[in-house]
């Protein structure tokens, strides 16, 4: 398993898993919506994918990632955006209520950080993953992805619009 050094404000940690390069056929997973029912990336067919992965929904960063992916995709057809998390259901549940976005798609990968691990964002040393941006076409191959080295910042959005609408 391979590590990488990722920072939050600015103190190292450590992420661990294997790296998706472009071209790489995502990984299946195993992660609890809000109702602790289990979803696969199979349960989201054969639509492209945006996989926006971040440390928390409650913290301001992934909180405007999470709407912005959202609200971009929206306009789209035959996308769906997934935000992936290690928060609890719960929390995510929450959120969403109070966000307002109740067709939001979030996933916990609190149980056993496999999604973590497989897509190489696992943080080591708080147990939270590192944020990323994986695009997906319709056969679950990696079209792009972005791994932020600063968990503080935000991911290129445009970079990976402009990549989920050639996906389509």
């Amino acid at each position: 398993m391979s590590k990488r050094t990722v920072y939050m404000h600015g103190k190292p940690l450590s992420a661990r898993g294997k790296k998706l390069e472009i071209g790489d056929q995502a990984p299946d997973f195993k992660l609890l919506d809000n109702n602790l029912q289990v979803k696969t990336l199979g349960d989201y067919g054969d639509a492209a994918k945006l996989i926006s992965v971040v440390p928390s929904l409650d913290t301001g960063v992934c909180d405007r990632q999470t709407r912005r992916f959202n609200e971009e995709i929206s306009k789209l057809k035959g996308a769906t955006v997934i935000t992936v998390s290690v928060d609890l259901p719960f929390a995510q549940k929450r959120w969403c209520g109070n966000a307002g976005l109740e067709e939001v798609i979030t996933l916990s990968d609190h149980l056993d950080v496999s999604f973590g691990e497989a897509y190489g964002v696992l943080i080591e040393e708080l147990r939270l993953l590192a944020r990323a941006v994986f695009v997906l076409d319709k056969r679950n191959t990696v079209a792009y992805v972005q791994y932020l080295e600063e968990m503080t910042e935000h991911p290129d959005y445009q970079a990976a619009l402009v990549a989920l609408r050639v996906s389509l």
